[in-house]
């Protein structure tokens, strides 16, 4: 996945960009969300992979060990753009494929 499209500040958008894929703002909308939702798990799942390496057989709360690999993929999950700006760029780039069955009948 690439995140480095993706702004990862508040910019001024115009509304009706978003138009230009499915003619109607509140559906192009909509599927940007669902695809920041897609996104949002797949960094999650993504973390979740990683940060297994890192776990302890034993939990107590005595041995807490800083490790500094850990600490740096947490960073830089930390700074990566939130899931729905880098929708918001793929949807503007035309990399997001989708169709409305009921339009299509």
């Amino acid at each position: 996945m690439s995140y480095k499209n993706a702004a990862s500040t508040t910019i001024t958008r115009d509304l009706l960009q978003y138009e230009k894929g499915t003619g109607n703002i509140y559906e192009s909308l909509v599927v940007i969300a669902k695809r920041a939702n897609h996104i949002s798990s797949e960094l999650k799942e993504e973390l979740q992979n990683k940060l297994s390496e890192f776990t302890a057989s034993t939990d107590n709360l005595e041995e807490v060990f800083e490790n500094r690999e850990q600490i740096e993929i947490s960073k830089f999950y930390e700074r990566l753009p939130k899931p729905v700006l880098i929708a918001l760029q793929e949807y503007l780039d035309g990399k997001i494929y989708h169709r409305n069955p009921a339009k299509e009948q």
